[in-house]
C-alpha cells in the first residue's frame, strides 16, 4: 500500500461527530463554514462545539450563507436538516477575531475539546475532529501541555483512570508514517530513542490499523536514525543499538516490523508499496515526506487513545483567516477518516470474540 485506505462508507455511524472550532482567530471557523459549502448531504453526520455568534460574524466576513441550528445536544445533530450546520453552543464566549490572538478567546477552545472528548468516552460522539489551536495562545491563560494531543491523552487517563500513550499518524493518499519522537530539539533524540519506546510505538500502531483501519497484517518499515542507518555501526550506533534490537522483538511478538532503512531510499514510489506505515525516528522524519507528498490531504491522525481523533495536517494559518482562500480539502479528509475508522471500530467491536 502507498496509502491508508479510509475510503469506505461512513454514513452508518452510531452517533455524529463532535468537531471542535480551533484558534478562532485562525482559519478553523473557515474551514468549518466551508462543509456546507461542499455539500453537506456528502458529510457524515456531525456538530460544532462552538460560539455560533462567532461563526455567524466569520460568514459574513468571508460572504457566505450559514444557516446555523442550535442544537441542546449531540443526538439533535442527527436529525438536522441538509444544508444546515448543526452548532453545540460553548460556555465560554469566542470573539471573532481574525488574525489576532485574544487570551479571552482560550477558555472557550479549551472548552470545545473537553466537551468533545467528553461525548466521544460517553458514547454520545463517535469520534472528534480537531480544528488548529495555537499553542501560544493557550500557555497564555494557564494550559500546561506540550500540545493537542497530549492534552487528549490526559483527559482520557483523568476520566478513565488509566495512561495512555498517543501516536501521531500522518495519513495521507501516497504515505502514512509516524514519528516515534515529536516536539523535542534534534539533538535530544538520540537520548530519547529507546528499544522500548520504539517497540511501544509500533505496538500501538499494529493494533490500531488492525481495529481501525480493517489492515489484517500491518507492514511497518522503520527507518533508521542515522545516515544509511548506520553503515553498520559505521555511522553512529543507535541502529545497531537501539532500533534493530525492537525490530527483532516486534517480529518474534508477530508484528511484520522490518529495517532499519536508510531514510533518503525509503519514500520513493516503489518502496512506498512494501509497507502500510512508515515507522520515523524524529518529527521530520516523517512530516517532511508526508507533507511534500500531500500537502493538502494528508490527515493528522491520534492512535493510542481510547476515542477516535484526527485533525488536519497544518497550523491555525492566522495571516489569511478570514480572506477566503482557505483550502479545506485537509480539512474535510480528517472528517472523512475520522467517519471512516468509527465505523471500522464499530465492525470491530461487534465482531470481536467476547
Amino acid at each position: 500500500m502507498t496509502g491508508l485506505d479510509t475510503q469506505a462508507s461512513a454514513r452508518s455511524l452510531h452517533a455524529p461527530l463532535a468537531i471542535t472550532v480551533g484558534e478562532p482567530s485562525g482559519i478553523g471557523p473557515d474551514l468549518i463554514l466551508s462543509l456546507q459549502a461542499v455539500g453537506a448531504d456528502a458529510l457524515p453526520p456531525h456538530f460544532v462545539i462552538a460560539d455560533p455568534g462567532m461563526l455567524e460574524s466569520r460568514a459574513r466576513r468571508l460572504g457566505l450563507g450559514c444557516d446555523v441550528v442550535v442544537i441542546a445536544k449531540p443526538e439533535d445533530a442527527m436529525s438536522v436538516a441538509t444544508g444546515q450546520l448543526p452548532v453545540l453552543p460553548l460556555v465560554n464566549h469566542h470573539g471573532d477575531t481574525p488574525g489576532k490572538i485574544d487570551p479571552a478567546n482560550g477558555p472557550g477552545t479549551i472548552e470545545a475539546i473537553d466537551r468533545a472528548v467528553g461525548f466521544c468516552l460517553d458514547g454520545h460522539a463517535s469520534a472528534v475532529v480537531t480544528a488548529p489551536i495555537d499553542k501560544k495562545a493557550l500557555y497564555d491563560v494557564g494550559f500546561r501541555h506540550p500540545g493537542h494531543t497530549e492534552y487528549l491523552a490526559d483527559l482520557c487517563a483523568k476520566r478513565l483512570g488509566q495512561p495512555f500513550t498517543p501516536v501521531m499518524l500522518l495519513a495521507g493518499p501516497e504515505l502514512s508514517c509516524v514519528p516515534v519522537t515529536i516536539h523535542i530539539p534534534l539533538a535530544d533524540v538520540p537520548e530519547a530513542l529507546t528499544a522500548e519506546l520504539i517497540e511501544e510505538t509500533c505496538q500501538i500502531v499494529a493494533r490500531d490499523l488492525r481495529e481501525r483501519f480493517a489492515i489484517e497484517s500491518p507492514r511497518l518499515a522503520l527507518a533508521g536514525l542515522n545516515p544509511h542507518a548506520g553503515e553498520r555501526g559505521a555511522i553512529g550506533l543507535e541502529d545497531e543499538r537501539v532500533i534493530r534490537p525492537a525490530i527483532e522483538r516486534l517480529r518474534l511478538a508477530g508484528i511484520e516490523a522490518f529495517g532499519p532503512l536508510p531514510a533518503d531510499t525509503m519514500f520513493n514510489a516503489r518502496a512506498r508499496k512494501t509497507y502500510d506505515v512508515a515507522i520515523c525516528m524524529y518529527h521530520d522524519q516523517a512530516l517532511i515526506p508526508a507533507k511534500t507528498l500531500a500537502f493538502d490531504e494528508t490527515v493528522n491522525v491520534t492512535l493510542g487513545l481510547p476515542i477516535i481523533r484526527t485533525s488536519p495536517d497544518h497550523g491555525t494559518a492566522s495571516d489569511i483567516a478570514a480572506k477566503g482562500v482557505a483550502r479545506p480539502d485537509s480539512f474535510l479528509a480528517a472528517i472523512e477518516t475520522a467517519a471512516d475508522m468509527a465505523r471500522r471500530s464499530d465492525i470491530s467491536m461487534k465482531t470481536r470474540p467476547s
